[in-house]
């Protein structure tokens, strides 16, 4: 399969061109990636273009590790050109995801907070968990980025908070708890609460709590290497191949 690669000389952009190129999957062939008009400089391996549709038309999946507003014209792209495309772009708005599941109608995209195996295997206990212990039970995601995240939560966090709003049979929207400070009160019932730590170059760190009274229980996934991301989504990308339109997830590709 040929597969671009938009912003491929981002953070994990670099990772997935250089997965491709080292030869590591069998059956895929690297397309090419979109850069910046600025960035746009010197030789290249491979193709590189500023124009998306360009890479589109190359390609048989393309991989969006980019920006929402990025994500939502390749969205479109992916649709009019019906090429699959594989999106691990975080901070998306409903209305975000709204339009993947619109394009998706033309389509095969697969979305995924994270592309870890570790952290979808992660997401399915949180649920399983949440399901079989009650609201006796306070749940707390606790989640680590570095420095330079911009968006808080995590993409993969509120994934976790949804994984145990779903075991729950809740709305997140009713049950997340996002922010304490001050004269908070009494936790409440049922609530889902969140935490967030930024700094130096920490690459991914996810823990969920389940607080009883005399016991807890504690699930987590700690990230050391960014290559996992690139791999996950190479590996979903190749999964894709005589897939049916239709909105996936990582859940689809492991069998979870």
């Amino acid at each position: 399969m040929k597969i671009g690669i938009v912003g491929c000389k981002g953070r994990v952009g670099t990772l997935l061109v250089n997965e491709i190129l080292a030869g590591n999957w069998k059956g895929a062939t690297l397309a090419g990636g979109t850069v910046l008009p600025e960035d746009m400089k010197g030789k290249s391996d491979f193709f590189i273009t500023t124009d998306a549709e360009e890479l589109f038309k190359k390609s048989d999946v393309v991989i969006d590790f980019t920006s929402p507003t990025a994500t939502r014209k390749h969205a479109k792209l992916a649709a009019k050109h019906k090429k699959a495309l594989i999106v691990g772009t975080t901070g998306l708005s409903p209305a975000d995801e709204k339009e993947l599941a619109v394009a998706a109608k033309n389509t095969v995209i697969v979305q995924s907070a994270n592309f870890s195996v570790g952290v979808n295997v992660l997401l399915a206990l949180v649920e399983r968990g949440a399901a079989s212990l009650d609201e006796d039970f306070d749940i707390e995601i606790f989640e680590a980025h570095h420095k330079n995240k911009v968006d808080a939560p995590s993409g993969t966090a509120l994934a976790l908070g949804k994984s145990a709003a779903s075991g729950r049979k809740v709305d997140l929207k009713k049950a997340a708890d996002y922010a304490r400070h001050g004269e908070t009160g009494k936790r409440k019932r049922g609530k889902i609460g969140f935490s967030v730590a930024r700094g130096g170059d920490v690459v991914g760190d996810h823990r969920v709590f389940f607080y009883g009274e005399g016991e807890r229980v504690e699930l987590s996934h700690i990230a050391t290497n960014r290559s996992l991301f690139a791999r996950g989504a190479i590996r979903a990308a190749l999964w894709t191949k005589g897939k049916k339109s239709g909105l996936y997830s990582m859940k689809d590709i492991l069998g979870l």
